[in-house]
């Protein structure tokens, strides 16, 4: 009949709007990526002569600073995790304001009930996480020659040292941290799992029962993460048989293994006696995918030339704001020396 579309014409037509749609796509990715591309180029323009640009207005953090390009974001992050091992372990979101987030602070259970019986009551308790934003910062100053030197590298310069120091100031802070203007640190928040039989020692047992305090679902995905001085004392443990209770890495980018389980190691944990220190955490256990790491926002970095300019120096300052949670304390559990 006239006017009648076969199945073929709407299929054509349907694959016409396909390519359309595509192609309407395609032309916004590449305009994206060369708007992403003027931006980066005038923001390291800018880093090496102080001279700002147009392409940079929308990036200004209205104080002389500008957030960093975001594939030199991406390339910062990446040198974070080798810096700090939560970041490695944790599971990182970003975020534009404060989060509240609902904990399951455990509770609740099944009842057996007879026919036409009330179920019981068996609520589960929960609390609230919020993760808010903390600021750190640090400075680098370099020579005027270096910056005028066009075969220094300034991007890898400036993102290993910054790296470096972001990188441990956050490793203490979200395991330790207790004062105000950090986040609060993981021994604060996990509930203690075991307690050593000895102040001055740690055996395989006492980390067999913290293994065993962690529920099996957590323990599915879990790891050790240990202080470097309870490590030394572990890895020297012997079985029965005389063989160390350590699995040994096949390769170097695998972790070392304790029961099956890898194993991880920081100095903020601790003490660097041997012995430690009575009611210290040497050891936690558990999965930390529910170890919650916020980066608000993204990075500002900062030309600073006048302060130093009679020295014919520039100084450089990056700055972050962060914090982390544990939004399911019973995932992770603390070993802690007996008092």
């Amino acid at each position: 009949m006239y006017g009648m579309r076969t199945a073929e014409d709407l299929l054509k037509e349907l694959e016409a709007m396909d390519q359309e749609v595509y192609g309407r796509r395609q032309d916004e990715s590449a305009e994206a990526w060369k708007k992403a591309q003027a931006y980066s180029t005038a923001f390291w323009e800018t880093m090496h002569t102080g001279m700002p640009s147009a392409a940079l207005k929308e990036g200004s953090d209205g104080s002389g600073g500008y957030l960093v390009p975001d594939t030199y974001e991406d390339t910062l992050v990446e040198a974070l995790k080798d810096k700090n091992v939560l970041r490695r372990l944790g599971h990182t979101i970003h975020t534009t304001k404060d989060l509240k987030l609902p904990v399951n602070l455990g509770g609740g259970s099944a009842g057996w009930v007879t026919e036409g019986e009330e179920v019981p009551t068996s609520d589960t308790n929960f609390g609230q996480v919020v993760i808010r934003a903390h600021k750190l910062a640090t400075s680098i100053i370099l020579s005027d020659e270096l910056l005028e030197d066009g075969g220094v590298d300034l991007e890898g310069y400036i993102r290993q040292h910054f790296a470096e120091r972001f990188g441990e100031a956050e490793e203490e802070a979200f395991l330790t941290g207790k004062s105000a203007g950090r986040p609060t640190g993981l021994i604060q928040q996990a509930p203690v799992g075991a307690v050593t039989e000895r102040a001055d020692t740690i055996t395989l047992d006492d980390m067999i029962d913290l293994m065993y305090s962690v529920k099996e679902v957590y323990r599915k995905n879990a790891v050790w993460l240990i202080s470097d001085a309870a490590y030394r004392q572990l890895r020297k443990l012997k079985y029965h048989n005389g063989k160390y209770a350590w699995k040994s890495s096949p390769t170097d980018e695998e972790p070392e293994r304790l029961f099956g389980y890898p194993v991880y190691t920081t100095k903020w944990l601790d003490d660097e006696d041997p012995a430690g220190i009575p009611g210290s955490i040497p050891a936690l256990f558990g999965d930390f995918g529910y170890y919650w790491i916020g980066d608000r926002g993204k990075r500002v970095m900062k030309r600073l030339a006048e302060v130093l300019a009679d020295h014919g120096q520039v100084k450089f300052i990056a700055s972050e704001r962060v914090d982390a949670r544990l939004v399911l304390p019973e995932a992770i559990k603390t070993l802690q020396r007996k008092s």
